[in-house]
């Protein structure tokens, strides 16, 4: 295998993703990821495509809804959100959330405990109200993954797995090659959407990007029969139902890991907070609580110092583009994916300000930050092997 025009490192769905859009505009495209397609959090979340917060949410919501038709494969992508408020503390920020994303020319109320019960009939009677968001939705991350890998495939692209990348062969101030463990792979430029390694990545070229790796767990319990909506969050959960019939849900707290950290430990398939997460599941619906939990699983995201993603050239290296959504990676995807491919080719995004995205913003961050914010494995959390 020779190299490509564009190398894109990491096979989650932020890098497919841009990968894609690249291949779309006629870019020679490889993608080297240490692992395969999707197997950190990119294959292993709640699924939701609901980020108003976000620059990039209106160009979220407009792909969306066409993605199966662009991709030629399924995602399982359905409409609609529902945010459950089980106390009134919850009322204003679901209400800011709201006035957000009308805002921004998009459908959203909220909803009185009896429209709510109505919409999500497994909830109790300590429901106070919800956020409903007539965009947004959720799909299937695992579904989305694949669609977009094999995509890729279709349009030449080419995809490296169980490939790790050691290092970069650089002139000047250019990345012209990525080594890995099974060779080395020129390229014209790159792009780093590695996930949690992302931070060890640059720090190669000579600016790491501030990131605390963290496993974000998930549960699956048995199957029940179709609710009136898929996509039902609330008390600190996310997730969905899945076309089977399965809640699939997750959410903090998240088990810190050590920077940069690898093997068994950071591989782990799931962690005690399965339980933690199940309990809250049970308290949101109630009238579920008798529903076994039949699968756990758990992928390694990152997060930066501020929660917000980055989307940026490096300043050491001027072909090289790095990418950590922080953790909402998936619902925004297809749009980061397209952002990332014009700022690859044209070295600007053309839909969204993505200035809030810029590295540069970390350029006083204290050195031992992770530390400060507490994001951290607590002494002796590794000791023993999974």
């Amino acid at each position: 295998m020779s190299g490509a025009s564009v190398i894109v490192v990491g096979a989650g769905v932020t890098g497919l993703s841009a990968a894609w859009w690249l291949a779309r505009a006629g870019v020679d495209v490889l993608v080297i990821d240490k692992g395969i397609v999707g197997w950190e959090a990119s294959g292993r979340n709640g699924g939701g495509c609901t980020h108003y917060q976000s620059p990039l949410f209106a160009e979220e919501q407009r792909l969306w809804p066409m993605m199966e038709d662009l991709l030629g494969y399924p995602t399982e992508f359905q409409p609609r959100r529902l945010r459950i408020a089980l106390a009134e503390d919850q009322r204003a920020p679901m209400a800011r959330a709201i006035e957000d994303t009308r805002a921004q020319g998009f459908p959203a109320e909220w909803l009185d405990p009896v429209q709510v019960r109505d919409l999500a009939p497994l909830t109790g009677d300590k429901v106070v109200g919800g956020a409903y968001f007539a965009c947004g939705g959720h799909a299937n991350p695992q579904r989305t993954v694949q669609a977009f890998a094999w995509a890729l495939r279709d349009l030449g692209g080419r995809i490296l797995q169980n490939c790790a990348v050691t290092g970069f062969e650089i002139q000047g101030a250019k990345v012209v090659g990525v080594k890995t463990a099974v060779g080395d792979f020129g390229c014209d430029q790159l792009v780093l959407a590695a996930g949690p390694q992302t931070g060890v990545l640059s720090g190669l070229l000579g600016s790491e990007v501030p990131v605390a790796a963290a496993r974000a767990e998930m549960i699956v319990t048995e199957p029940l029969p179709p609710l009136p909506m898929g996509g039902v969050d609330g008390n600190g959960l996310y997730g969905r139902q899945t076309l089977r019939g399965n809640l699939a849900y997750g959410g903090g707290p998240h088990e810190w890991l050590a920077a940069g950290e690898t093997g068994s430990a950071a591989l782990k398939p799931s962690s005690p907070l399965a339980r933690n997460v199940a309990k809250r599941l049970a308290e949101l619906f109630p009238k579920a609580a008798h529903v076994r939990v039949i699968r756990t699983w758990a992928g390694i995201i990152e997060n930066t110092p501020d929660g917000r993603p980055v989307i940026d050239r490096l300043p050491t290296a001027e072909n090289a583009t790095v990418a950590t959504m922080s953790s909402v990676g998936f619902g925004l995807s297809p749009a980061s994916g397209r952002a990332i491919a014009e700022i690859v080719t044209e070295r600007r995004c053309s839909f969204a300000d993505l200035s809030s995205f810029r590295l540069s913003r970390f350029g006083n961050l204290a050195p031992g930050w992770r530390e400060i914010r507490g994001w951290t494995p607590p002494a002796g959390l590794h000791d023993t092997a999974a």
